[in-house]
Formats: structure tokens, sequence, C-alpha cells
């Protein structure tokens, strides 16, 4: 996907944001499949970030077909979200799902890409500090 992520500031830290997500996904049917906690590797590493995480969730029901359209969708599937701090503002970016439809021959799974990015959208909105 050359598109940037869409950045948004997101209520409290980052710990307390990915729990908000985790409930919000959880509310909705889709499944948490993995989390990347970049701050916690650098520790390991003995390096210094800070807290920075991953979520990355889907429903296979619907991201299959995409692949099957077009197996190097699986680049960008499941979706994700990372979250990160700064300077104690909690900040949240995803790559809009919309950008599939551009990047990959999509013939029987057309409207997936739009529906993602509203689903994406939803998440986004939920999750923001404007609210």
């Amino acid at each position: 996907m050359g598109n940037q992520p869409r950045r948004f500031r997101v209520r409290g830290s980052v710990a307390e944001a990915t729990s908000r997500l985790e409930q919000l996904l959880a509310d909705r049917g889709v499944e948490v499949l993995a989390r990347i906690d970049h701050a916690a590797g650098a520790r390991r590493a003995g390096l210094e970030l800070a807290d920075e995480l991953v979520v990355f969730f889907g429903n296979p029901a619907i991201g299959t077909g995409v692949m099957q359209d077009d197996p190097r969708a699986g680049i960008d599937l499941p979706l994700r979200i990372l979250f990160w701090d700064d300077i104690g503002t909690t900040y949240a970016a995803y790559r809009d799902p919309q950008d599939l439809a551009d990047d990959f021959v999509l013939v029987d799974h057309r409207d997936v890409p739009a529906n993602l990015s509203e689903f994406m959208t939803a998440l986004a909105s939920d999750l923001s500090a404007e609210r």
C-alpha cells in the first residue's frame, strides 16, 4: 500500500487504548490474532523505546475472499492498528483498507475494501481522543 497511514490521537495510555480496541473488536465479533509489543522487544535487546504496540485482527470469513482474488493481499491482511506514546500523548495509525482495491486485482470481492475502510473509520472514531 503506497498511501500514508491514517494517524489520530487516542484517549489514555497505549495499554488502555489497546485494551479498549480489543473490547471494541470483541463486541463486533472480530478476533484479535496477534499483538506485537515493540517496546518489550527493544527492552529485551537492551534498548529503550516508548510504549509502541501493534494489534492484528480480522475475520477470515471476510479477508479470505480478498486473498482468493489476489494472494498478494495477504501482505496487508489481517488488519492492524499501531499505538504509540509520544511524550505522554497516545497516537494510533492504520493503513486504509480501501487501498486494497487500488493495489490488488479484486474480482469477486471488490466491495470488501470499502466495507473494511468504514469499519476502521468507526474503530478510529471510537478510540479517538476527539470524542
